[in-house]
């Protein structure tokens, strides 16, 4: 039973999905919506048996592990396997997609098409998160992308066609940036090759190694997004219709923060040493950038991916931690995030099925139409602004005590991060009521068009609210339920970027590590044994 093809099962069985949909008979879309569930159904559940029956939450290493000559003139394998990074967000990629679909019950226009997208969507995600091949990898990024576009330029808002557009000259061109610097790392040595952990055991030239950390920190940078290359994403979520607002904030951008982790961190660590406070201060940055923007939304969507940019943010500083605490919040985050972000995404698309628009000063009152929907709408909220019993209070908390309780960092800096980031954090709580304030309290508009047969959230909508809110809740109680899953691994990719430190503050002191880092407070003799090592 260990030997069956589990990982290669879960992304072939929604990609064979979509071949099968455009010739399923079907006259009103019933058959294939119904079709598309049961597959991304049949698909969550297969990752639950798999990882139930035969994850071992105690290794570190890679499971799973399946290898296949796919391209052998190119160099390309079909490698893929999982490990504590990657295993909890396919199994967030599974859930959001699953309730994405069933979210995407009312679609009519071209369902075979919509239905389609969204299983290649699901494919080449969970492609992403299980590759240990650098061009699959880099295949999969680039599958995902074409699915996204044609679901905002199609199905999308008014301004749907200059959002998908932004989005895919923002993404397309970071990818060139994947694609040379996997070239410059597979021919640099002397062996030829695209194994991701062949790739991590190499030692690069400096320059080399800077400037691959450095495209590739572009590339995920537009993912995630980082600031300035975050501007595709207010518009994009703007203008996408809830289903694909869900995937955008539960999935894609977790992509951004898990290959900045994969890559960056454990394959390019010496270079990471260099980068690491540069990845804290583009943290503080988004949280307090994103916070602001937020702020000054009027439109209910644009107002919540700029609070995606902020808690983001706080991804950020966890990667540059140095410390296992700061590492674990980083991934409970992405993994909070991802639930609250699509929780609060799919309401207010319930929200504008209502009441026909996004502009919240059009809006108030709807808490008497809407009770059900005030309350659910509440409780994500509060998630979000980290409210102490919510998945998002633990995140926060578990990056901020790593990182100031790092060693790496001179004090000075650590305080400065960490009361800025407090003032983000202060922010959030102010946004997020005042949009409560702005659409469910006050007076409702009169001009206000609601919909008048059903106001409240139907069955079908409250049973994908209460699958996001319930794990949220869960894991703010009981974040073991999480933490279990990755804390082995984060451990791991902890101390194997410490080992870097001692290396490089020894060999090569610069100004970076006497100005905001202060020196290793490793042991004498581990330095100089590491320094052996190197050498």
């Amino acid at each position: 039973m260990s030997e069956f093809p589990w990982l290669t099962s879960i992304i072939l069985l929604p990609a064979l999905a979509a071949l099968a949909i455009p010739v399923l008979p079907d006259k009103d879309g019933k058959t294939v919506r119904w079709f598309a569930l049961g597959v991304a159904i049949a698909d969550f559940t297969l990752m639950i048996c798999a990882f139930w029956q035969n994850y071992d939450f105690q290794n570190a290493s890679l499971q799973f592990v399946e290898k296949y000559a796919w391209v052998p003139q190119l160099g390309l394998n079909w490698s893929v396997a999982v490990d504590g990074l990657s295993m909890p967000l396919i199994l967030l990629t599974g859930l959001i997609n699953t309730l994405a679909i069933f979210a995407a019950w009312r679609v009519t226009n071209k369902p075979r098409l919509f239905y389609s997208l969204m299983m290649v969507m699901y494919a080449a995600q969970v492609g992403v998160f299980v590759a240990q091949d650098l061009l699959m990898f880099f295949l999969m990024w680039e599958i995902e992308l074409v699915p996204v576009y044609l679901l905002i330029s199609i199905w999308g808002g008014p301004k749907r066609r200059y959002a998908a557009t932004k989005f895919i000259i923002y993404t397309a061109a970071a990818s060139i940036f994947i694609l040379v610097a996997a070239f410059a790392m597979a021919f640099s040595g002397d062996t030829v090759t695209f194994d991701m952990t062949a790739l991590g055991m190499k030692q690069y030239p400096k320059t080399l190694e800077m400037l691959a950390y450095a495209g590739f920190l572009i590339a995920f940078g537009v993912k995630l997004p980082i600031f300035p290359l975050h501007t595709w994403l207010p518009d994009a979520h703007g203008e996408a219709s809830a289903p694909g607002s869900m995937i955008l904030a539960g999935v894609l951008l977790k992509m951004g923060g898990y290959a900045l982790i994969r890559i960056n961190m454990e394959m390019l660590p010496n270079a990471h040493v260099v980068f690491a406070p540069v990845l804290i201060i583009l943290g503080v940055v988004n949280i307090i950038y994103g916070a602001c923007c937020a702020f000054a939304q009027s439109n209910l969507k644009r107002r919540l991916a700029y609070s995606s940019i902020a808690h983001m943010g706080i991804v950020l500083i966890g990667i540059g931690s140095y410390t296992e605490i700061g590492m674990s919040g980083a991934m409970l985050q992405m993994i909070s995030h991802g639930l609250i972000a699509a929780a609060l995404f799919f309401l207010s698309g319930v929200t504008y099925e209502r009441s026909h628009t996004l502009a919240m000063d059009k809006m108030g009152g709807m808490a008497k139409v809407m009770p059900k929907t005030f309350a659910l709408y509440t409780a994500g909220a509060m998630a979000s602004l980290a409210l102490p019993g919510m998945s998002g209070f633990v995140g926060e908390l578990m990056v901020f005590l790593g990182m100031s309780s790092s060693d790496v960092y001179s004090s000075s800096f650590k305080v400065v991060v960490v009361l800025l980031s407090a003032v983000g954090v202060i922010l959030t709580p102010i946004y997020l009521l005042s949009l409560l304030k702005q659409v469910f309290y006050g007076k409702q508009n009169e001009e206000l068009q609601m919909e008048s047969i059903v106001t409240d959230v139907k069955p079908r909508e409250l049973f994908i609210a209460a699958c996001l809110l319930l794990p949220i809740i869960g894991i703010g109680l009981y974040p073991k339920l999480a933490t279990q899953t990755y804390d082995v691994k984060t451990q791991q990719l902890a101390v194997h970027a410490r080992e870097a430190l001692p290396v490089i503050a020894s060999k090569q002191p610069s100004s970076l590590y006497s100005k905001v880092i202060s020196a290793p407070t490793l042991a004498d003799s581990n330095v100089a044994s590491l320094v052996k090592i190197a050498e």
